[in-house]
């Protein structure tokens, strides 16, 4: 496979994932994805706004957000039940293992 097909064919899967996260599952909880995944909705637009600033293109976390929940990233939080205390405490350890972690040296 070439270079361009496989970038093409990841762009696709990108937004298929996108979609799939903002259209048909806007339901499924940031918290419960960190648990299980060790990576959500706020990871996505991380890492879409870190490759945006890497290519030398400014763009906000609050404009990366909005590209992820399809709308301002308060506006989704004050749609979201509010998580139990066993899920805030798995999340805690997931964020920690997942985001927080230092890459080995």
């Amino acid at each position: 496979m070439d270079d361009q097909t496989r970038l093409e064919l990841e762009a696709a899967a990108f937004r298929a994932l996108r979609d799939h996260l903002m259209v048909q599952r806007p339901d499924v909880q940031n918290i419960d994805m960190m648990n299980l995944t060790g990576f959500c909705r706020n990871c996505l637009s991380r890492w879409y706004q870190e490759a945006a600033n890497a290519r030398g293109m400014e763009m906000s976390k609050e404009a990366a957000r909005e590209i992820f929940y399809g709308m301002p990233y308060d506006d989704w939080r004050a749609q979201q039940a509010e998580a139990s205390p066993e899920k805030q405490a798995a999340f805690k350890e997931a964020f920690a293992e997942n985001v927080t972690k230092k890459a080995p040296k």
